[in-house]
């Protein structure tokens, strides 16, 4: 038990310095302001009431915004991408997993400025542009240069645990419904889909709670225009230096994300008892012929 209790002290202190100490931090920050007197600080609520100033509402909402956006579209994108991958033979949709990973590995800002590379007035894009004749576009710095970035880079998130729930499906399931007489459609929508709400929810996770709060695509795809909360965290902390309100919000975003969390952890529980509960209800159906 000693042993053990060496081996554990390591990552114990790893986890306080990096999680719980920070984060001790923040609360301290996020309740406190200068006082008057040197290095001493008091009580107080005013950090939390600037969060109603119209400045952060806005913010805020284009964060929402952008951020239901980009999930959005990685799910139109990403499901039906996913729904082939699973059609094709085992070694193929390993190739095209491995494809659709190995960007992942590669650090999210040179994977960024390789869309600051493509998308600029000298870019790739506007060049093919050009030989076609149609001109070049003003596309970097951009509320649409920022979309891109966001569901290029997050697109991945959501096709991998759609993926997995579609490939742990068991077709015998969708070939009885055909069997009843279901078409294409009704079996995909009334089996296939509503099986694999477990992995549409999970990538909406995936992809929703980190657009919210991305702040590195932002910066370089907007030009330092586009704003968004994880550029008012940076900017409060880095450029104007209040601590305090910058915790604040930090504190804001973080609880936003846990019950963001929690909604789409019950919405995926009580999925998950529905389909078991008609699984139960088929089956003692079956039993009962």
């Amino acid at each position: 038990m000693k042993q053990y209790k060496k081996l554990i002290t390591p990552y114990v202190l790893f986890l306080f310095l990096l999680t719980v100490l920070p984060m001790v931090l923040i609360v301290f920050y996020a309740f406190t302001q200068k006082a008057s007197a040197i290095k001493t600080f008091e009580f107080t609520f005013a950090n939390f009431a600037k969060f109603f100033d119209p400045i952060f509402v806005q913010v805020l909402i284009k964060s929402f915004g952008l951020g239901l956006l980009t999930t959005l579209i990685c799910l139109l994108i990403g499901y039906p991408v996913a729904f082939m991958i699973s059609k094709c033979k085992q070694h193929t949709q390993t190739i095209l997993i491995m494809l659709i990973t190995i960007p992942t590995w590669i650090n999210l800002l040179m994977r960024t400025y390789a869309w600051v590379s493509i998308l600029s007035r000298n870019g790739i894009l506007n060049n093919i542009l050009g030989m076609l004749g149609l001109g070049s576009f003003r596309m970097l710095y951009t509320d649409g240069a920022v979309a891109i970035g966001m569901i290029y880079n997050f697109l991945p998130f959501m096709i991998l645990p759609i993926h997995t729930s579609l490939t742990n499906m068991d077709p015998s399931l969708v070939e009885a419904a055909y069997d009843l007489g279901a078409n294409k459609i009704t079996a995909f929508f009334k089996i296939t889909f509503k099986l694999s709400l477990g992995g549409v929810l999970t990538g909406i996770t995936m992809v929703f709670l980190p657009a919210i709060s991305e702040f590195v695509i932002p910066k370089m795809l907007g030009g330092g225009q586009y704003s968004l909360i994880g550029n008012f965290i940076e900017n409060q902390f880095i450029t104007v230096g209040n601590w305090h309100f910058g915790s604040a919000v930090s504190l804001i975003l973080g609880v936003i994300v846990i019950i963001s969390m929690a909604l789409i952890y019950r919405a995926e529980k009580k999925t998950n008892n529905e389909i078991e509960q008609g699984g139960l209800t088929n089956a003692k159906r079956k039993k009962a012929q």
